[in-house]
């Protein structure tokens, strides 16, 4: 219905009781409209025609809205109150009853949530999805600005609109993925069977993620070492001797994870020393797995800390990721005393051969040193162990037997 129309059945209403068949005074004159001697509804109508009923738009980026007032306006006043030969202004009141129901509608159509940036990782390593900005509305701004257009006659306001950032960006992403740490130890990669192996348990524990306070077991991660669960039978240290044992290589893997573990400052719930001294790695800094010893290690970060691995090239690596803490971390070992093994073994054979190399027996432990720029923060002791030392064999061919001496008698 038109506005005008509306106006001027609610202004005419008033006719209805009594004043609907009045004349105008003559010679009046509204708004630059001579009305005089009409009857007040056909001057009423004139009038309205004339006046000005400004619209209010609120401008939006999908274009410009018009807000349904109400209108109202002082012509039955003016005519009501006319003197002869006057002349006169009447003049609109815009009116908005329900004003904030409308605008509160209009503002969440215009409003958009943020989206935060996101993060996947797996063995392939880390993944950055970018976040994206949302859109806010302020309905009480919004509100102020079209109350204040209504009282000083404003015919168009602006929705508020303002940029919201993701809460998660990928910038932060970034800085609580940084590097924490980094081991890596040196393997034969000519030794197939011990190279698959370890390559097996590598891949296993890449890709892993410790939330806060959660733990890592070595174990549960990388399975029982049995062919059926892909393992390959190698070299195993056993009861202090060098045996063929199906997973052999994989204490590689646990201890090598055991090293960037300690430098990267988690939790070392449990850890085992070989019962003889492995050469990739200092004493005290081994970490032997079995089906009855395994390797726990536990995030103490408040933000999760990611695993990756790699195993290749005769040379496996394990690198952390997470937030760091602004700290160092090293570890040190001490021999404390040796052990000489005893005399070579010496076994007849076909050639000249050392069957086993002999190694001395030592007792050692391990520290973590924490340090803040230059300055030693802690110095705190791990593991305090002892290995046995490996009695050598040596395969030797016997020597000829010397010849018999003939004794000639005399006749």
């Amino acid at each position: 219905m038109n506005v005008k129309l509306v106006a001027l059945l609610l202004a005419g209403s008033f006719f209805l009781g009594g004043c609907w068949g009045g004349r105008v005074k003559r010679g009046v004159t509204v708004n630059g409209v001579e009305v005089g001697g009409l009857p007040y509804a056909e001057a009423e109508a004139r009038i309205r025609e004339e006046l000005s009923y400004p619209p209010l738009r609120l401008r939006t980026p999908s274009g410009t809205i018009d807000c349904p007032l109400d209108y109202a306006d002082d012509v039955s006043a003016v005519l009501r109150a006319a003197k002869r030969g006057g002349r006169y202004e009447a003049t609109v009141r815009r009116e908005w009853i329900s004003a904030e129901g409308f605008l509160d509608m209009v503002c969440r159509d215009f409003v958009i949530a943020p989206k935060d940036a996101t993060l996947t990782f797996s063995s392939d390593g880390f993944l950055y999805t970018a976040g994206t900005c949302g859109r806010a509305c302020d309905f009480h701004a919004l509100c102020e600005a079209v109350y204040a257009a209504l009282r000083t006659g404003g015919e168009e306001v602006e929705l508020p609109l303002r940029e919201v950032e993701p809460a998660v960006t990928e910038e932060t992403l970034r800085s609580r993925t940084r590097p924490l740490s980094a081991f890596s130890t040196r393997y034969d990669g000519d030794n197939l069977p011990r190279s698959h192996n370890i390559v097996l348990a590598v891949s296993r524990l890449a890709g892993t993620v410790l939330k806060s306070g959660e733990e890592l077991s070595f174990n549960e991660i990388v399975g029982r070492r049995t062919r059926e669960n892909g393992f390959e039978e190698a070299a195993v240290i056993q009861d202090g001797e060098f045996v063929r044992g199906v997973g052999g290589g994989v204490c590689q893997a646990s201890t090598t994870l055991f090293g960037a573990a300690l430098r990267a400052g988690l939790t070392v719930v449990e850890s085992h020393p070989h019962s003889l001294a492995v050469g990739y790695v200092a004493p005290s800094q081994d970490a032997m797995v079995s089906e009855f010893s395994d390797l726990k290690l536990q995030n103490p970060y408040p933000y999760p800390v990611y695993l990756l691995g790699e195993a290749k090239n005769g040379r496996v690596e394990f690198t952390f990721y997470g937030l760091p803490d602004g700290l160092r971390y090293e570890v040190e070992s001490r021999v404390l005393f040796r052990v000489d093994p005893p005399s070579v073994q010496i076994v007849e054979g076909k050639e000249n051969r050392i069957v086993r190399q002999e190694r001395a027996g030592l007792a050692s432990e391990s520290y973590r040193n924490v340090y803040r720029g230059t300055t030693l923060l802690s110095h705190t002791l791990l593991r305090r162990d002892t290995y046995a030392c490996v009695q050598g064999i040596e395969e030797r061919v016997p020597l000829p037997a010397a010849p018999e001496e003939i004794l000639l008698e005399e006749t």
